[in-house]
């Protein structure tokens, strides 16, 4: 029998820079930095890198911990800590990729948000969340895409026009807002929606040991059936 193909990778998205958002505290994992935990012989977080990098023109990292930036710059990727003070959740490490995006890749009139603890994200994620406002004329030419499973949206993993950054940074720091949806609601958003496989979420995201204990089973079970295929 012949041995199946793989599922190509799309090109990486010419007007499109990614963030790792990595700057959390990860409580319920206990002590340490919960993207530096060991899965399949290497730190959590390589997991999303290897998924996000191809997909996007420029990757940076943000991290908060001074210790964790130190392991992290074994990558090679820029590294930037939230321009906000004060753990002010995932929007300050959008607002704050957005602000890098437009000094470091002005050619970048999208940003892409990946969540540091979901090592299973889709291979053609940037080019269906592009495609999704490829065409949009939403209210103020701003429309955002957001991830979606089993009928529950990932409003961190999402695309994100780069020309929102004043918007965001006065939610942020001016009207305090700390939850993505509170911000998102006044923009159209466009869900896109992947498929669960053999009950598989793609945007599984390991919160805690036990989590990362199912994460480690699905890799090894992932590995084997790759083993497989290529025997056939």
């Amino acid at each position: 029998m012949p041995m199946q193909a793989r599922t190509p990778v799309p090109d990486p998205a010419a007007d499109v820079a990614g963030v790792v958002l990595a700057g959390g505290l990860g409580r319920r994992m206990g002590d340490g930095d919960k993207c530096l935990r060991p899965l399949g012989g290497q730190p959590l977080i390589a997991h999303v890198i290897a998924r996000a990098r191809p997909q996007v023109a420029t990757l940076l990292l943000n991290v908060n911990d001074s210790a964790s930036a130190a392991e992290l710059s074994r990558f090679g990727l820029p590294i930037a800590p939230d321009v906000v003070t004060g753990f002010a959740g995932p929007l300050a490490g959008i607002l704050t990729a957005m602000r890098w995006a437009q000094a470091s890749a002005p050619s970048c009139r999208w940003l892409a948000s990946f969540a540091a603890d979901t090592p299973f994200l889709p291979r053609d994620l940037v080019e269906r969340l592009r495609a999704a406002v490829a065409d949009d004329s939403a209210r103020d030419g701003a429309a955002i895409a957001c991830a979606a499973s089993g009928g529950r949206s990932h409003p961190v993993i999402a695309l994100w026009p780069v020309a929102l950054a004043d918007d965001l940074e006065a939610a942020v720091t001016v009207e305090n807002i700390r939850k993505i949806d509170a911000w998102t609601a006044r923009y159209a958003v466009r869900h896109v929606s992947f498929a669960i496989e053999a009950g598989d979420d793609p945007f599984f995201n390991v919160n805690t040991p036990q989590d990362l204990t199912r994460a480690a089973e699905r890799l090894t079970a992932a590995d084997r059936s790759n083993a497989c295929r290529q025997k056939r």
